[in-house]
């Protein structure tokens, strides 16, 4: 390819990404906030790299953290002229440099912890047996992550909170590894410490590698954790000729155990470090980014105030509702809205902390016909309605509600959900639940297991063939962006996520806040249900405990939050739910509690005029409801 003109590669960028793409010769650090044009400033240094003639390109090694965005960097390099250039993500780089330069190569690689974690967790005492691999998982990664063993593993916690007791995950931790080692696999953290391995023990390796590389950029740095930043160390082997690039206010990825730390102190690790950084944000509207930027004197870090390129645009709406039902209408509706106007279904993202917030919007998206996508797994394609779907013979079978209930118990459904479930187990947990509450609905109209699936899959199917409204979490969000961002549910145990104990994690949720809000370039709406708890998120955003609106309720009904009927009615649940050992919304949900509240029902037949009351559960509660209201009239 022909030499790239350093005057082309420059046209077109604002002073500061200038400045960062002539920085050519490290240490360099570019801070750069959310919409800032960082991978176009990252891509056009390298291509100025060459065109100057400070290395050649087959010298230059790009770190990146997806295959998707080496592949991405590649590319954009290759159209400004610049070929050869090394884009790998940290494991990839590793066992490419295992396979070619070691003296061994590494084993087997595992194809997934889950399988051999399963296998494990079935043997654990009853209440944690049914808890997902991928919990277990995700622990032991952010334990190796950090160059943790099972030896050292309980010195290592700190603050941080495993998904069950650290002494039996502990024992997981060392039955894992050894399991590993005699079928002679390893796994991804293993090729990253054999990495480190062969620089530390094999001088010949460690030359070639070297004397082919002598630069580097690292993107994302912010999601570095100590083991990649090891490896990083062992790749330099004591040169400078390195650029880093990221946003400490864009790290969220603590549980896999990485840190902001290594961007922030960079320049303590290297005297010369040039801190470059880049303001300007060209995606979202000034309203929302003096949204994000009140969060800023909380975020700590290096501190960034991003400036706005768009022209002004509308207000963020911040709206509190009686019900979840009510919350979940005002996002369809304004959804038809936003459409009417002119923004495609597929630049609408609805944005939630846990997963199995998206059952809520699959169905309240399909029911208005409204196309979707589910990014990160749909209701009826996650395990555990799989699984449990699967146990429901024969297909012909009537009582769906009783066989649903009774293949949620053997599933490991929880009567109520403990303090500590990891995200995964919560999501598990709920779907289990969210079934048998559905299985419910179904019986008052009757019908097969046959009936009921098929049922499932009406009320939860998109029509729009894999396009439409996007939902997902906050994590899955990042490095997106929407013409029209909802942000649900933001209250506590939700965001942040009732796990987030320790300042640390506190403050990590509040960075996942902070992306969701920088996902949005012109419309943003951030809703909650009243008689929940606020995130205190809100509050640092200028939000009171009621914003200036007052709560909706999408029919124009009074609050339920200080409603003693409703009160009263939760209690009664409350202690059914006990009895049955089924989670308090399998019996009935909010939305019901607050329409019995509302009707005031004198009988069992207005009762069962009632919406979500059914022959089932007229038939079981019904008697038992109308005494918990005679007791609020009476007193």
């Amino acid at each position: 390819m022909t030499t790239p003109d350093i005057d082309q590669i420059l046209q077109g960028l604002n002073p500061e990404q200038r400045r960062a793409v002539r920085a050519t010769r490290g240490p360099v650090c570019i801070l750069a906030g959310a919409g800032a044009g960082k991978t176009t400033t990252i891509t056009r240094r390298i291509a100025c790299q060459v065109a100057a003639g400070d290395v050649a390109a087959d010298s230059i090694f790009a770190v990146t953290f997806t295959d998707k965005a080496a592949g991405e960097m590649r590319s954009r390099l290759e159209r400004l002229g610049v070929g050869g250039v090394k884009a790998r993500t940290f494991h990839s780089a590793a066992l490419g440099q295992l396979r070619n330069l070691a003296e061994e190569p590494p084993g087997q690689i595992m194809p997934s912890k889950a399988a051999a974690l399963r296998q494990i967790g079935n043997t654990l005492p009853k209440p944690y047996r049914f808890r997902p691999a991928g919990d277990l998982a995700t622990e032991i990664e952010w334990a190796k992550n950090r160059r943790l063993t099972p030896q050292t593993y309980l010195d290592g916690l700190g603050s941080h909170e495993p998904p069950i007791p650290a002494d039996l995950m502990q024992s997981v931790f060392h039955r894992y590894e050894r399991g590993k080692r005699d079928r002679g696999l390893v796994d991804f953290e293993d090729i990253l410490e054999l990495a480190i391995r062969m620089h530390d023990d094999e001088e010949a390796a460690r030359e070639r590698f070297q004397a082919r590389y002598s630069a580097f950029t690292v993107d994302e740095y912010q999601d570095v954790n100590t083991l990649q930043q090891t490896l990083l160390e062992r790749w330099l082997g004591g040169r400078d000729d390195l650029c880093v690039v990221g946003d400490d206010y864009q790290s969220i990825y603590g549980f896999t155990g990485a840190t902001p730390r290594h961007l922030l102190e960079m320049p303590r690790r290297f005297a010369r470090t040039q801190v470059i950084r880049l303001e300007t944000n060209y995606r979202s509207s000034p309203e929302i980014l003096d949204f994000a930027n009140k969060l800023v004197p909380r975020l700590g870090g290096a501190e960034k105030n991003l400036k706005a390129s768009l022209p002004s645009g509308e207000t963020p709406e911040v709206r509190p509702f009686t019900s979840e039902d009510a919350e979940r209408r005002f996002v369809v509706e304004r959804i038809k809205e936003l459409h009417e106007r002119g923004i495609p279904y597929e630049d609408i993202a609805i944005l939630y902390r846990v997963n199995f917030r998206s059952e809520d919007y699959e169905e309240a998206l399909a029911g208005a016909g409204l196309p979707f996508q589910v990014r990160g797994g749909n209701f009826l394609t996650r395990p555990a309605a799989r699984r449990l779907l699967n146990r429901l013979r024969p297909p012909n079978a009537t009582g769906v509600a009783e066989r649903v209930r009774a293949a949620a118990v053997k599933e490991g459904l929880l009567p109520e959900l403990p303090e500590g479930l990891g995200e995964q187990e919560t999501t598990r947990q709920n779907d289990l639940a969210r079934l048998v509450h559905l299985a419910e609905e179904f019986d008052a109209a009757g019908g097969s297991v046959n009936d009921f699936v098929a049922d499932l899959k009406a009320r939860f199917t998109s029509e729009g063939g894999g396009r439409g409204v996007n939902l997902l979490t906050l994590h899955r969000a990042k490095g997106l962006e929407f013409e029209a961002v909802f942000l649900v549910r933001l209250e506590e145990g939700e965001l942040p996520f009732k796990r987030a104990k320790s300042d640390e994690a506190v403050a990590e949720e509040r960075r996942l806040l902070y992306v969701g809000i920088t996902r949005a370039r012109r419309h943003l709406f951030v809703t909650r249900v009243v008689g929940t708890k606020a995130s205190r998120y809100l509050a640092e955003l200028g939000i009171g405990p009621q914003s200036t609106r007052a709560p909706l309720s999408g029919a124009g009904s009074r609050s339920a939050a200080d409603d003693p009927a409703v009160g009263a009615l939760k209690r009664w649940r409350l202690q059914r739910a006990r009895d049955d050992s089924v989670p308090a919304f399998v019996v009935f949900h909010d939305s019901t509690l607050e329409a019995i509240a509302a009707a005031e029902p004198a009988d069992l037949v207005q009762l069962s005029e009632v919406p979500g009351v059914g022959p089932a559960k007229l038939d079981r509660y019904g008697d038992e409801i109308l005494q918990a209201l005679s007791a609020v009239t009476s007193s």
